[in-house]
């Protein structure tokens, strides 16, 4: 997938979490968990755009765990809004469908950029002699 392709891609991801989050119940729980998904859903897309602008391999790589990890965070808050039945399986399946397609991507990024790294690199990974 091209750079613009996965920009687009995790930008409307965010989009669609702020329209679940205002389709959330005004209770405690709801707000809670808006509050939460706002902040790692869109996260999603801003260190994404962080990533496309690294000032090298490794913080690409870096920055790239980033966006897996938040991409994780909000899979996680998509599964406790369906397990505690603030949103039905149904409303959140292609949402949740997207994070893991999200976060698929992302870690194939990250494998490959790592695997591309110059052996002799200044940002290789040093190997423990006990690994």
């Amino acid at each position: 997938m091209s750079e613009p392709d996965l920009k687009k891609r995790t930008k409307a991801f965010a989009l669609r979490v702020l329209k679940l989050v205002d389709a959330l119940p005004k209770t405690t729980a709801g707000r809670a968990l808006a509050s939460q998904i706002v902040r790692s859903g869109t996260s999603v897309a801003a260190n994404y755009r962080a990533a496309c602008r690294a000032k090298s391999p490794a913080d690409f790589t870096a920055k790239m765990g980033i966006v897996e990890e938040e991409a994780d965070e909000t899979l996680f808050w998509l599964e406790l809004l369906e397990e505690s039945d603030l949103v039905s399986p149904a409303k959140l399946m292609a949402i949740k469908q997207e994070a893991n397609e999200l976060i698929a991507i992302t870690v194939a990024s990250i494998k490959t950029a790592r695997r591309n790294r110059a052996p002799n690199s200044a940002f290789r990974i040093p190997h423990s002699e006990f690994a």
